[in-house]
Formats: structure tokens, C-alpha cells, sequence
């Protein structure tokens, strides 16, 4: 199936800007938030947010003080929002605010740092089988599976400030899809059914359609990279072989193998090349690869890394320099060399482990903030923070519950713009 641009209309997709108001169910007040309890600090440790059967643990990952225990009922998936404090913790059919309670404020040439207590606050967005989050370009597009929806909130917003924008549009059908907003104000979305799904769009904000790939079958998950010449740079996995926006036009990566599922993507905005898992075994419910694949966004090109150890969705990140990092099935955190491929490193942080047969149940999980990786141990409630540079675990955090997911924020924005997901 060949790769478009196209300039017809989306008849199914519309939408309409909203000028301000916090979110679609929030009781909060339209003016800013205030935090009297916030307090100005010398500098902001990175706090880490622990989902569990239970609620949520926010830790001090300097001290290793568990700051906050929040109790709330269910399965509690969470997203940083990119603005460097709050969090999406997607909570069944609505996402809700997260404040991590973190604020680097720009002021000149230098930032002033606040502090305040973490609260899982009043504001929320109403979206059945709440999915995707992704943060770009200053804002975050929450995408519902159940109706289809998508709703790009401009970061005051979460704040329940005034001029935060929420900007609300809809997928032809409901699906497992993802979307965001480019920086050109277009909008990059999946399109497809709860049966079927294999194309992907780029929306002009009068609905119609700037370019076009129905080449994605089973089109999930997505990750920006450095941008292009003229557009933003987006990968979107799909079964055989992902697919880049690149300067306005869609462009297929070439793989071998007639099944290449690259589904949980893990991008650096400063880097053109994207991380990738990479699955050949369409048959099997439990695929364990030991190989990843690095994409390159320049010339639609990629490499397979043999691990010698499996992974899994929870697995993939990158550091600070670009490099791809990998939590295997034998406890270590394989660093890899972007650009060569090669495994530089390998850090050895908890103990052997397996994935479970259900993706809900607890496993580890690594996040990336500054020259930092945390990693959470379940088996042993555990949190670990490694020095990337030193190649070593710094500290290790004893939980009081068994972690399931796990977010980071430092209190400064995470994307460019202001400033992406898998399984």
C-alpha cells in the first residue's frame, strides 16, 4: 500500500476549540491554582510517583521519604504530562490530575524552585477506556478508546488556569489509537475500528487531511524525534514495520521479516533516532524477544540489537545523551550506543525476573529524568535510582506497597515546546 499526501476532507473527523476551562468534568475553579502551602526551595529532587493495588506513593528519590500516600481504588495507569509536574493517571473511562507538587518557575536567565504537598486534585477529563498520553509541543492529547475521543490540553489548563485551552475532536470510529498536536497546529492520529486498524493522518485544524498511510496494520504506539526539515518527526509502530512522518509525507521502514511488530517506542526529541521492541512471532500470545531495533527518522532505516536476555513493554528507555537503555530478564540495564548499536554497558540493578502472563500484574519498570534511571523492583518493593554516567545504582528505596507503574517529574518541562508510550 503506497504512502500520500492528501488535501481531501476528513468527513468523520471534526472538533471544535474550547478557550478555556480546566476539563470536561473538573469542579475546580477556573483561576489558577494556588498552593499556600508551596514553599521556595535551593533546588527540586525528582519525585517519583508508584502506582499500586491501592493508590499512589510519591517518594522523594534524594531522601528515599515516601511523601505521599494517596489512597484511590482500581487499576491506576500514569503519564507525566510533560510540563515537569503533573501526571495523567488514567482511571478507567476519565483521566485525572496528578500535581506532583514541583515547579521550576523561569525567571530571566535562572529559575526560582517551589515545592508543595503532592495531591491527586479535582480536575479531570471524562474519555471512556481512557488510553494514550502523549506530551508535544506544549501540550497533551488524551485519546479515548471507547468513543474515539481526542482532547489536547494546553499545559495551563492542568493547573486549572485561565487561557489553558482543551481542544476536542473526534476519530472516525472508537479504536485503540493515540494521538497528538504538532507544532504546526495540525493533528497526527490513528484512524481505524475496535476490529481492525492500519492508517494513520495528519489533520490540518480545518479537518482535512494533510498527509496519509494506510500501511500500519495494527497501527500502536508512538514516539517524536528529532524534527525535520519542515515538520515535526513522529514514528508509529506497526506489524510490519513502523512507518515515520518526516517533513510532511509519510515513509515506511523496509523490515525483512513479513511479521515486524515494533508497537512500544521509546524517542528522544533531541535524537533522530527511536528505540524499539521487535516482535516476529505473530502466532504467539507471549512473545519474549531478545532483539531491539533502533529506527532511523533520517533515512527510514533500522538495526536489530541482540540483547541475549528478553524484556518487556515496561523496558525501554532512553538516556540522556540518546542512548537506548533496556531492563532484561536478567536483572541488568543494557545501555546501547544509538548510533553504533553496540551494548556499552551493562548495569546490574535487580534481581533476575520474568514477565507475567497478564500485563497488569506488577513488574519493573524504568523511567529517565536528568542522568538518572529509576527502576522499581516489585518482587522486593523496590525503588532504584542509577547514575547513568557512573553506570551504578545510587540509592535504593524501600516501598511500603508492591510498585505496578511508575513516573518521574523534576518540576521542568520534559518536551520541547514548553514539552512521549507502548503496550
Amino acid at each position: 500500500m503506497g504512502l500520500s499526501c492528501l488535501g481531501v476532507t476528513a468527513l468523520l473527523l471534526s472538533g471544535c476549540a474550547q478557550g478555556s476551562g480546566a476539563a470536561s468534568s473538573s469542579s475546580g475553579s477556573p483561576a489558577e491554582e494556588t498552593t499556600p502551602s508551596a514553599k521556595e526551595v535551593s533546588h527540586l529532587a525528582p519525585r517519583a510517583v508508584v502506582s499500586y493495588d491501592g493508590g499512589l506513593l510519591t517518594v522523594d528519590t534524594e531522601s528515599g521519604e515516601v511523601v505521599e500516600d494517596t489512597k484511590e481504588d482500581g487499576f491506576l495507569r500514569l503519564n507525566n504530562a510533560g510540563d515537569g509536574r503533573h501526571m495523567m493517571v488514567s482511571d478507567g473511562d476519565r483521566f485525572r490530575v496528578f500535581d506532583t507538587g514541583l515547579e521550576a518557575r523561569a525567571h530571566g536567565d535562572h529559575f526560582h524552585y517551589h515545592e508543595s504537598a503532592p495531591a491527586l486534585t479535582d480536575r479531570a477529563f471524562e474519555a471512556p477506556h481512557a488510553g494514550h498520553v502523549v506530551a508535544h509541543a506544549g501540550a497533551t492529547t488524551l485519546f479515548g478508546d471507547g468513543d474515539g475521543s481526542i482532547q489536547t490540553v494546553e499545559w495551563p489548563a492542568l493547573r486549572g488556569a485561565d487561557g489553558g485551552a482543551v481542544e476536542r475532536k473526534k476519530a472516525q470510529a472508537p479504536h485503540h489509537g493515540v494521538a497528538l498536536r504538532l507544532t504546526d497546529g495540525s493533528l497526527f492520529t490513528t484512524q481505524g475500528t475496535e476490529a481492525e486498524r492500519h492508517t494513520v493522518q495528519v489533520l490540518a485544524p480545518d479537518g482535512s487531511v494533510r498527509a496519509e498511510t494506510t500501511d500500519c496494520p495494527g497501527v500502536h504506539g508512538e514516539a517524536a524525534a528529532a524534527p525535520g526539515t519542515s515538520t515535526d518527526t513522529v514514528v508509529v509502530g506497526c506489524e510490519n514495520g513502523p512507518v515515520v512522518y518526516r517533513d510532511g509525507a509519510f515513509h515506511k521502514v523496509p523490515v525483512k521479516d513479513a511479521y515486524a511488530r515494533s508497537g512500544n517506542l521509546a524517542g528522544s526529541e533531541a535524537s533522530p533516532i527511536v528505540l524499539g521492541d521487535y516482535k516476529v512471532n505473530k502466532a504467539a500470545e507471549h512473545e519474549r524477544p531478545t532483539r531491539v531495533a533502533l529506527f532511523d527518522t533520517r533515512n527510514d532505516t533500522h538495526r536489530l540489537v541482540e540483547l541475549g536476555s528478553s524484556y518487556w513493554f515496561r523496558s525501554l528507555a532512553r538516556g540522556p545523551h540518546g542512548e537506548g537503555l533496556v531492563l532484561t530478564y536478567d536483572g541488568k540495564l543494557a545501555m546501547i550506543d544509538q548510533n553504533t548499536g553496540k551494548i556499552t554497558q551493562r548495569i546490574a540493578v535487580v534481581e533476575p525476573w520474568q514477565e507475567k502472563e497478564d500485563w497488569q500484574q506488577p513488574g519493573p519498570a524504568v523511567k529517565v529524568a536528568g542522568g538518572k534511571a529509576y527502576v522499581t523492583d516489585a518482587e522486593h518493593r523496590k525503588l532504584h535510582v542509577v547514575d547513568l554516567s557512573a553506570g551504578t545504582v545510587v540509592r535504593t528505596v524501600d516501598l511500603p506497597h508492591t510498585p505496578v507503574e511508575l513516573a518521574v517529574t523534576t518540576g521542568r518541562s520534559e518536551v520541547p515546546g514548553g514539552e512521549g508510550h507502548g503496550d
